[in-house]
């Protein structure tokens, strides 16, 4: 084994275990969303507002964390909403998202199929942060989930894979470091533009047909780059920068998917766009 491999394998263990011990209390339960709240499976969805709504983590989120702005923004807006963890590593509590990213589209595919069962919708629709807003593409284009779901709403989605600023590009400088990330977490393996999961998901084009497609990106994003790569060429896709529609948005990455209500405007707006209203710097406020 090469001596630096040595060393990271410890050191990432020490960084992980530090991480979770820093994570507040209330974390702990993060498996289980608020039942008086979104996951209420006793909701059935309106006439205004007829599909569920599932959100879908990013990498290292999960069902409660992620969610804590625009879950109880969409309830407030009579949306039955309904968020679920996926991509589990064996004896990695809280943070979700890393396992192979086919596994969790899988897992996805239950639960939309509990979700519906549940409501008695006929679709769904999907709203997802990071990973959240790609993993269901491969749900869509090859686990059947196209006829179960009307509309797909990505926030910084890595559509395309991400070069993380260029560092990816430094990877075969270190030999045996792909191989070990993709051994140790999968899920950031697949992310990486130009991997094997993301050859085959993006072959013969980024959308299926039925399903309603919407990504929403930060050119402040230091996460997925280029930002660019975050969107989707297609016959029925809508791409937006946040900066076009409010130039003081700073989101970047994370608070993008977490507080940023102006992207939370956009997503009402794709969820139901025959009462779409502008969104503008104002939208914070709405």
């Amino acid at each position: 084994m090469l001596p630096w491999k040595r060393v990271l394998r410890p050191l990432a263990a020490v960084l992980l275990t530090a991480a979770v011990a820093l994570v507040p209390a209330t974390t702990a339960h993060a498996a289980t969303a608020p039942s008086s709240g979104w996951n209420d499976y006793s909701c059935k969805p309106s006439t205004a507002h007829p599909r569920p709504v599932v959100l879908v983590h990013g990498t290292l989120g999960n069902s409660v964390d992620n969610w804590l702005g625009l879950a109880p923004y969409l309830e407030d807006r009579g949306y039955c909403v309904f968020s679920l963890d996926y991509g589990q590593l064996s004896g990695v509590p809280v943070f979700y998202g890393l396992g192979p990213i086919d596994k969790s589209a899988g897992q996805l595919s239950a639960f939309v199929d509990k979700v519906l069962t549940a409501t008695g919708a006929a679709k769904a629709d999907l709203v997802g942060h990071s990973q959240g807003g790609m993993m269901p593409r491969y749900y869509l284009k090859f686990l059947g989930g196209a006829a179960k779901v009307n509309a797909l709403v990505g926030i910084a989605p890595d559509n395309h894979g991400t070069d993380l600023d260029g560092l990816i590009k430094l990877l075969p400088y270190f030999p045996g470091a792909a191989d070990l990330i993709s051994a140790a977490t999968p899920g950031l393996a697949d992310q990486m533009a130009g991997s094997a999961f993301l050859t085959k998901l993006n072959a013969g084009g980024d959308t299926v047909p039925g399903v309603h497609y919407t990504v929403i990106a930060s050119k402040y994003d230091e996460v997925v780059t280029p930002y660019t790569s975050q969107y989707l060429s297609g016959s029925d896709v809508h791409n937006v920068l946040i900066q076009n529609l409010c130039s003081l948005d700073l989101s970047e990455h994370v608070l993008i998917g977490l507080t940023d209500r102006i992207a939370f405007h956009e997503v009402a707006n794709a969820l139901d766009p025959a009462h779409a209203t502008a969104t503008t710097c104002a939208s914070v406020l709405s």
